[in-house]
């Protein structure tokens, strides 16, 4: 496969059909260099070396009815994460500035939960208010389930630049992971964001048994969906859930072309290193930078990560630099 012609049709406003896409995730390590090149190619157009940062914060842990079979959170798992309701609104705006001291652009507060009560979303539009008092150049992502378009309002009135609802996989692998819910619910709420004016964060994970073809299908379900951000998780199966102990297929150089065939299905996105890099990506974690522009640092929801220095000084010594939020 000529990755090289690829890349200059995406960068002259073409597209990757989707079996260019599946043959990018079939082709073998002795192309992977030129895999990360062609995705380089339209990284660099689009985003230059930017590295935006993301903090995430746990507004509210353990306490979701849904039965996502990677989650730690749901009240489904078996485990010892710790479980608390709604975060004040003092906590709230206190953990951005963690986000600030790190370099964020983003401050992203996720709650666990199917969907936001009344009470939990003025939580959420009152804390937003005092951090952009606080700090006006920080921009602020919620991911809270999902969403009625009055509540999308709300958020979006109250200054929320992002919401994040990962589709999470293929619509046709969705029910073997979530029975709770329906893809289409999914779809909806990422509609209704996009409908309000907010920014739209849709990602997923890769990693729980799906196929090849299912990854293909989940980018090309992001791109119909016009998202602005797509964190790509790996599994990290974790302790009481129902993907505990089941083994990830994936190596780091199947991530890696998972996330260059992301580029270049959705070249304008930002693409985000997210959850489970660290354990699935190991020694490889920089050149993850060649197709993706943003990352997390200082941990997840539930699980710690790499800390900010260390990011810090990995994405510059690849020749990259951390993204500074707009004044």
């Amino acid at each position: 496969m000529d990755w090289k012609a690829i890349s200059d049709r995406v960068l002259d406003g073409g597209k990757i059909s989707e079996s260019e896409a599946l043959a990018m995730l079939e082709s073998p390590d002795d192309e992977l260099l030129e895999v990360l090149q062609a995705a380089y190619r339209v990284r660099k157009k689009y985003f230059g070396k930017a590295v935006a940062i993301h903090l995430l914060q746990n507004i509210k842990s353990g306490k979701c009815p849904e039965d996502c079979s990677f989650c730690s959170q749901s009240t489904r798992a078996l485990n010892d994460v710790k479980r608390y309701d709604m975060q004040t609104v003092e906590t709230i705006v206190a953990g951005a500035q963690a986000a600030v001291d790190r370099q964020a652009k983003r401050y992203c507060m996720v709650a666990s939960t199917r969907a936001p009560s009344p009470k939990e979303l003025e939580t959420v539009c009152e804390a937003t208010r005092r951090i952009k008092q606080k700090h006006p150049h920080l921009e602020i992502c919620s991911s809270l389930g999902l969403l009625t378009e009055e509540k999308a309002l709300q958020l979006k009135e109250a200054g929320v630049n992002r919401f994040n609802h990962n589709l999470e996989t293929s619509q046709n692998y969705f029910p073997e992971v979530v029975t709770t819910h329906d893809f289409e619910e999914r779809i909806n709420t990422a509609r209704v964001a996009k409908k309000v004016g907010l920014d739209l964060c849709c990602g997923g994970l890769y990693g729980m048994g799906e196929s090849l073809q299912d990854r293909v299908d989940l980018a090309f379900a992001l791109a119909d969906l016009d998202v602005d951000s797509v964190p790509v998780n790996f599994l990290d199966p974790r302790p009481g859930t129902p993907f505990y102990g089941k083994p990830n297929p994936l190596k780091p150089n199947d991530a890696l072309r998972s996330l260059c065939m992301m580029r270049m299905v959705i070249p304008q996105a930002e693409v985000r290193i997210a959850g489970g890099r660290e354990t699935t990506l190991r020694s490889l974690q920089a050149l993850a930078l060649y197709p993706a522009n943003s990352m997390f640092t200082a941990g997840y929801l539930t699980t710690g990560g790499q800390e900010f220095e260390t990011d810090r000084k990995m994405i510059e010594d690849a020749g990259f630099e951390i993204e500074i939020a707009e004044a």
